[in-house]
């Protein structure tokens, strides 16, 4: 198996580190690019940058075999006190962001022999659920990104999109941080329990390494939420 390198916003938690330690074990090269390199390790190659800021992305020379775009947020309130800041902020991080890794890096991925990019949508640009129209509206403009992405580069790239479920990472602490909101979760799901960052980085794993013929897509990884009833 040949080494390549992968670029991975957020790789220093959750999904995004789960899948560069999955990478570095199968002897591959992950660049990490986030604000802060306090918990990247000295395996991954550090670029510094905050994706909500408007300076240039660090340049990088070498070729790139993936591109990988992890950060958002969670922001859920009810309508009446959701503000248009919560959803510009929610868009600039999580579709604005990876829009401008892909445009700065996008000459990088053009060199590799099989280049692909994977971004992260949720269940809830799929599945209405109470509380989470900002969620719903970035998310689906993630999605929308991914297929537009995906016609436009082909056949040289791919684009795909993972879409998981609440995931127990750092991002949703708020959400699992007592035995009852674990539980109460859980059992929201068919396959009764929370998406671990190992799960969805799995399937983001086969997107980059093994899924040669797949672009386009939509994977949803969300313990049957959304399409079993149960």
């Amino acid at each position: 198996m040949s080494t390549k390198t992968y670029l991975i916003a957020g790789a220093g938690s959750g999904i995004g580190k789960s899948l560069a330690q999955k990478l570095l074990h199968d002897g591959h090269k992950v660049v990490a690019i986030g604000r802060n390199a306090e918990h990247v390790g000295p395996e991954m190659t550090f670029l510094r940058h905050d994706f909500l800021d408007d300076a240039p992305l660090p340049d990088w020379s070498e070729t790139l075999d993936g591109l990988v775009y992890c950060p958002g947020t969670i922001t859920l309130k009810p309508l009446n006190a959701l503000k248009r800041k919560d959803i510009l902020d929610d868009f600039s991080v999580s579709v604005l962001g990876g829009l401008a890794m892909v445009q700065k890096y996008l000459p990088n991925l053009r060199s590799a022999e099989d280049p692909n990019i994977v971004f992260f949508s949720s269940v809830a640009a799929q599945t209405g659920m109470p509380f989470h129209t900002s969620v719903g509206i970035v998310k689906s403009g993630v999605e929308g990104l991914t297929k537009s992405l995906s016609a436009e580069l082909a056949p040289t790239i791919r684009v795909n999109c993972v879409a998981p479920s609440l995931t127990d990472t750092p991002l949703a602490g708020m959400l699992l941080n007592s035995d009852a909101k674990r539980q109460a979760n859980a059992d929201r799901h068919p396959l009764k329990r929370i998406g671990t960052p190992e799960d969805i980085a799995a399937i983001a794993k086969f997107l980059l390494t093994e899924a040669h013929w797949m672009t386009g897509q939509i994977i949803g990884i969300n313990g049957g939420m959304g399409s079993v009833m149960k």
